[in-house]
């Protein structure tokens, strides 16, 4: 992969990593600062807190897949499949740039 698609694809996952950290603290805010007293807006919180909670946890689970794709690149192996060792597709990084998973491996994962 030619040096300046992979200084590209870092600088696009480091700028999506810092949104994403941006993003969780601002959700982290949200959810101490619901407080109310009032049970209706109570119930409406808690509602809100859950899809703030799903929204965390994705955003979580991301953010450590794009730090493991940002280690893989320190170490030289960024657009190798993670099981097979075969050339990840570019195509499929420009979908996916964090994927470890070669097209054919990550389908084999998801039927297994």
């Amino acid at each position: 992969m030619p040096l300046t698609t992979i200084n590209q694809r870092r600088e696009a996952l480091e700028a999506r990593l810092t949104e994403l950290e941006n993003r969780l603290e601002g959700i982290e805010q949200e959810l101490d600062s619901h407080q109310s007293r009032d049970w209706e807006e109570l119930a409406t919180e808690r509602e809100e807190d859950e899809v703030l909670e799903g929204l965390g946890s994705s955003g979580q689970v991301e953010i450590r897949m794009i730090k493991a794709a940002l280690q893989r690149m320190d170490e030289g192996e960024y657009g190798f499949c993670a099981r097979c060792g075969e050339v990840i597709q570019p195509e499929r990084l420009d979908v996916l740039p964090y994927t470890p998973l070669c097209r054919a491996c990550a389908g084999a994962t998801a039927k297994g």
